[in-house]
């Protein structure tokens, strides 16, 4: 589950079908615009299709925009759709007549590799859905576990990496770290509505449910029905998940471990490698036999904390562990500032910094954990060097690079020796000619952001 991840949004622009050009609509239309009935709840049904919650599914839908579903409406579209056709969508609701259009395929790549499948609702749909994640979380909410961290109000995955962090330091220094097998394509639909319907008794709202996980997924023009799984790109998908998935934290509470779950994400501590396997094997059997999910053996190990990571972060092996940044996030960064920066090469320097600046300070705030500082300026460093790199492809020409380097303060002498040495990009970019004319704080003017910077300061205000 991503993270982030909205987790649950995905970007693909495609046509529009058959709604004309979207008109911006804004985010604060009032319910009476959207013609909600008003009606004093007695059901769950009615509770979920009350003018409050829909308001609020509206406004959340619409703030996380999200791509068109297989009929092509936008979120821009919803609410003039809403005014005409919600008196009949709240009644078929009720009525226990509405079932769900089929939803559309898409894929991601996965962090690790490989392609995550996605399956994107249509926009009404995702507002159904968000009225119903509304009135279900807070019933199966305060019931989850303290060590369940995703996709819940008030969690995070830096409080769970904070919770791997102090398990380690306690003594706990191996770890299980379970890899379940296409968990989200996998879930068992009788096994996860029987634990929705232990606290949920309003049959209309299961069977509800029960028809968006059988919604038929829409490839290659077809729509395929699904007897197992729950697509991600709903907005009920992560909340089903940590309902299914409550039995293994309530399995590993009884068996007193320390543990953090982040959606499918889990890790087990225990204080030595044969205790380790024990708990690998018995986590094993207990979920093929009592969820029938598989574990991946091939991507789950018994190992070291600090060589299988959490979460995008590792620790080091000190008594005392410290945060430090995994290698597979720093890897995957690097590689998106590589594409950036390619697509950047016939644009001004100030549009890829604009086009930087977002990812590096959302980045920057999610490992702002980190204690070991080098990591974070060894990337800076990078991210400089790549830049002037940049500019010195752009530069092109020996007397264009000369008259670039004069302007930016180094003298006659030094830059026509420098422009003209006849080495590539990268190694100019490291060089002291374009160290010296290009420093950091020339950066940092023009609107760069330091990573370890950002993190210092947001170290510092926490």
């Amino acid at each position: 589950m991503k993270t982030e991840t909205d987790a649950n949004t995905v970007t693909h622009p495609e046509g529009q079908g058959q709604y004309p050009e979207p008109q911006p609509v804004s985010v604060e239309t009032t319910p009476a615009s959207l013609s909600w009935t008003k009606a004093e709840p007695t059901s769950l049904m009615e509770r979920v299709v009350d003018p409050e919650n829909m308001e609020r599914a509206y406004r959340k839908v619409v703030a996380n925009k999200g791509a068109p579903g297989v009929d092509g409406m936008t979120v821009h579209q919803l609410a003039d759709h809403l005014k005409q056709y919600w008196p009949t969508l709240r009644e078929r609701l009720l009525a226990d007549e509405y079932h769900p259009s089929p939803i559309r395929a898409a894929t991601i790549p996965k962090p690790k590799g490989g392609v995550r499948q996605l399956g994107i609702p249509t926009v009404t749909d995702r507002l159904i859905q968000q009225a119903l994640l509304q009135v279900l979380m807070p019933i199966f909410d305060p019931m989850f576990s303290a060590s369940s961290y995703g996709y819940r109000p008030k969690r995070s995955a830096k409080q769970a990496v904070s919770s791997m962090k102090a398990h380690v330091t306690a003594g706990h220094r191996w770890v299980v770290d379970l890899d379940l097998e296409a968990f989200f394509d996998r879930v068992n639909h009788d096994l996860l509505m029987a634990r929705v319907a232990r606290r949920v008794d309003d049959k209309c709202v299961l069977r509800l449910i029960r028809r968006y996980l059988e919604a038929g997924m829409f490839q290659h023009g077809l729509p395929t029905p699904r007897r197992q799984g729950a697509p991600q790109g709903g907005p009920l998908s992560p909340l089903l998940a940590n309902i299914l998935l409550d039995d293994l934290d309530k399995e590993l509470e009884r068996r007193g471990h320390r543990f953090c779950r982040y959606a499918d994400d889990v890790q087990v501590y225990v204080k030595s490698r044969r205790a380790g396997e024990r708990v690998m094997d018995s986590l094993s059997e207990y979920l093929e036999s009592s969820l029938r999910l598989t574990v991946n053996r091939r991507k789950s190990a018994v190992d070291r904390p600090w060589k299988r990571g959490y979460l995008g972060y590792s620790l080091t092996r000190h008594k005392q562990p410290k945060l430090t940044l995994a290698k597979t996030s720093l890897k995957r960064m690097m590689q998106r500032v590589r594409e950036i920066l390619k697509r950047g090469r016939g644009r001004h320097l100030q549009q890829v910094i604009k086009e930087l600046k977002p990812i590096l300070r959302g980045w920057a705030n999610y490992f702002d954990l980190v204690d070991v500082k080098r990591p974070l300026e060894a990337l800076d460093q990078w991210i400089r060097r790549r830049l002037r790199g940049l500019l010195w492809r752009q530069w092109k020409r020996s007397t264009t690079r000369r008259r670039k380097l004069r302007g930016l303060g180094l003298d006659a002498s030094r830059a026509w020796k420098s422009a003209g040495n006849g080495r590539g990009p990268w190694w100019n970019a490291g060089a002291s000619h374009m160290n010296q004319a290009l420093p950091r704080k020339w950066f940092y003017d023009h609107g760069l952001i330091s990573i370890l910077d950002t993190v210092g300061w947001l170290k510092r205000c926490s």
